[in-house]
């Protein structure tokens, strides 16, 4: 399996993951223009991609969703009430043949990838995140969420990749220019992976399986790639792991690949 972050940060999400004959999207938070050149970018093949995971409904996760309704066949994964709010929120009506449905902690089969939502403590309506089998590799894919909950580190046991939220530093954040409202919220418990908050779960799920990180959804702000990796790799020391950073402006593939 191929995997690679078309983009990563406050102002736009969107995963990408390819077995050669299909690709899925997790978020679209980007232009449908942005998704096909990055994807171009890296030598993936645009006209594969045939469905769109959403992980909730903020904007930097939907942005492009008008388009793709109107522009592809794209299928749509998502649970019943964030696809009501997605469609709400953008003014837009999602047909049922369109529609997959999806319930947190149900896997469904999707044209023989195993993909799995699950859910995390994010201040949305029935936000998950994805744990995705295909060919034999495991990618977890988790972002926005408040804290490590026991449920998300179960989940992302055994992979071969994982791209987890390494969204702010807390110091960065606490003397920053954000209003205390929003500060409050980014560090509640429903609010977003702290540099240490990531490096507490990364020491629960990493094993001798796991081949490659990258950490997700910096924020510009309020973090520094440095110090977002400085934390990881304090956990990571005494394994043989590669350690990525993905980007807001700039597409990053990373393994494993599909042989």
């Amino acid at each position: 399996m191929r995997y690679a972050s078309l983009a990563s940060g406050s102002k736009g999400n969107c995963h990408a993951l390819s077995d050669g004959e299909r690709i899925l999207l997790v978020d679209a938070g980007l232009s449908f223009l942005q998704i096909r050149e990055r994807l171009e970018q890296l030598g993936w093949d645009k006209d594969q991609v045939q469905a769109v995971a959403f992980t909730h409904e903020h904007s930097d996760h939907i942005a492009a969703l008008p388009v793709l309704l109107k522009r592809t066949n794209w299928a749509f994964m998502a649970t019943e009430a964030t696809l009501e709010a997605i469609c709400r929120i953008k003014g837009v009506t999602v047909p049922a043949s369109r529609w997959i449905p999806l319930r947190p902690g149900h896997a469904i089969d999707w044209n023989g990838w195993r993909v799995l939502p699950f859910a995390t403590p994010h201040d949305a309506v029935d936000p998950v995140a994805y744990r995705i089998e295909a060919g034999g590799h495991a990618v977890g894919i988790v972002t926005d969420l408040g804290h490590p909950t026991a449920l998300v580190g179960d989940h992302c046991a055994d992979l071969d990749l994982l791209a987890l939220e390494a969204n702010h530093d807390i110091q960065m954040l606490r003397e920053g220019e954000y209003p205390p409202a929003l500060k409050a919220r980014i560090l509640s418990r429903v609010g977003h992976l702290s540099n240490v908050a990531m490096a507490e779960l990364l020491a629960r799920v990493v094993s001798s399986k796991l081949k490659a990180v990258t950490l997700s959804h910096l924020s510009e702000q309020n973090n520094d790639p440095q110090l977002a990796r400085f934390a990881a790799q304090d956990v990571l020391r005494s394994w043989n792991i590669q350690l990525h950073v993905s980007h807001q402006r700039e597409p990053l593939e990373i393994g494993p690949k599909a042989g």
